[in-house]
Order: structure tokens, then C-alpha cells, then sequence
């Protein structure tokens, strides 16, 4: 979705953003399973709260065209745990190969879902590394109804990922828009690994920046030693 850049302007890059998902949310609903081969580079991606795997439609792109990689992708229901998406990110990386070098790249819920598969299901045994953008690892200040226990401020889960993080040994990346309102920079970070700030990006605005694809490109072809 290409719009004037007049139009941009008044209406705002990160509302542009948000209705950008919006027409992309009916894309990919199925399950996305690459022909990848061992040795292979594989990115699974994982989307956020109230979305689905379509909005990665762009980042999909840079990967493949740019990079080569495979990518991989499904959809989750809204209002589903952080440990129920874990799961079902784990059977999709059941079907890749073994040999494969796999980064989880997880938007907003997405990011915590993906580090949650790492570091409480086993998941360090098959992934080299994870990338979040705009990840709640910190929690949201605003009351549990509207967001759920598993990323409220003072969520039991996300004290647990951030307190085992390191010990888990998997790098991580925490790409971070300066601008995010609805998250909040702070927020982003997960205490461990590299954090990239993005001095100009909010929180939707991640899923459609050529520098975030860039990030994620070089992340997954040089990806960061493992903690030891």
C-alpha cells in the first residue's frame, strides 16, 4: 500500500502504519511451512495482538528477495496465552529441518511468545537467535482486563523471561521504536542482549521500516554469539 506522501503527512506515519496492518491482516491466515533444507537459513515469524501473519508481508519480502531466507509463519487467535502461541510456534519448528538456522522474529505479544518458546519449552535446542520489535518484555501499565495477566507490569511470566534470559544462553535483539506510545521504548527491552533504537519509529511502524528489514537481515546472516 503506497500512499502520497501529502497524505502521509497529515494523517500520520503510524496511523498509516496501523491501517497498512489492517489491510493486510486477511493475508496468510493458514500456516506458512518453507521447502527449507539443513543448513539452510530460516526465519519464523510471529505477529502480535489482535493481527496475523499477513502484516509480515513486507518483512517477508526483504527477507526472501534480499536475503535468500526462508520464512516460515502462522496466525493465532486474539486473546490466546503467550504459552498456548509458544506451543504452536513450537510444532511449526517441528517441521523444519533439524540443521536449519533458525531466528524467531516476533512483533509486539509476538516477541515475548517467541523468547517464552526459548527459554520454557525447550526451544534453545533449536533456535540460534531471537529479534522482537516493539516487545512489551517490561509489561503495560494499563489495567489486566484490557491486556491480560501475561503482559501486565507486574506479570509473573514476564519477571520469569527476564530473570532467565541470560542463563538460557540464546542471543537476543530488541529492535525499539523511540516513538512507540502504545508500548513504550523502556518497555521494549528485555534486559539481556542488543537493543537498537529506532529514533523515529512507533510501535506499527516497525512491521513496515526498511531499516527494521535491514536489522533483520544482517541479524540473521552475522547473528550474535551465544551466552555462555
Amino acid at each position: 500500500m503506497n500512499l502520497p506522501l501529502a497524505f502521509e503527512q497529515l494523517i500520520g506515519p503510524e496511523r498509516i502504519a496501523t491501517l497498512k496492518e489492517v489491510a493486510l491482516m486477511p493475508r496468510d491466515l493458514a500456516a506458512v511451512v518453507p521447502d527449507a533444507r539443513p543448513g539452510d537459513d530460516v526465519v519464523v515469524l510471529v505477529h502480535g495482538f489482535l493481527a496475523s501473519a499477513g502484516v509480515f508481508r513486507p518483512l517477508r519480502t526483504h527477507l526472501e528477495i534480499e536475503g535468500g531466507v526462508r520464512v516460515a509463519s502462522f496466525t493465532h487467535a486474539p486473546g490466546v496465552g503467550i504459552a498456548r502461541i509458544a506451543r504452536r510456534l513450537g510444532k511449526l519448528i517441528d517441521q523444519l529441518p533439524h540443521a536449519s538456522r533458525i531466528t524467531l522474529v516476533g512483533h509486539s505479544l509476538g516477541g515475548i511468545a517467541a523468547r517464552y518458546y526459548v527459554q520454557e519449552l525447550g526451544g534453545h535446542e533449536r533456535v540460534a537467535q531471537t529479534v522482537s520489535l516493539g516487545s512489551p518484555f517490561q509489561g503495560i501499565d494499563v489495567p489486566r482486563v484490557f491486556v491480560g495477566a501475561d503482559i501486565h507490569e507486574r506479570s509473573a511470566l514476564l519477571e520469569g523471561l527476564r530473570k532467565g534470559a541470560a542463563a538460557c544462553g540464546i542471543p537476543h535483539t530488541s529492535i525499539v521504536g523511540a516513538n512507540d506510545t502504545l508500548v513504550g521504548a523502556m518497555s521494549s527491552m528485555l534486559g539481556f542482549g542488543d537493543v537498537m533504537v529506532l529514533p523515529d519509529r512507533g510501535h506499527n511502524q516497525l512491521l513496515f521500516c526498511k531499516r527494521v528489514a535491514g536489522l533483520v537481515l544482517d541479524r540473521v546472516k552475522q547473528p550474535p554469539p551465544r551466552a555462555v
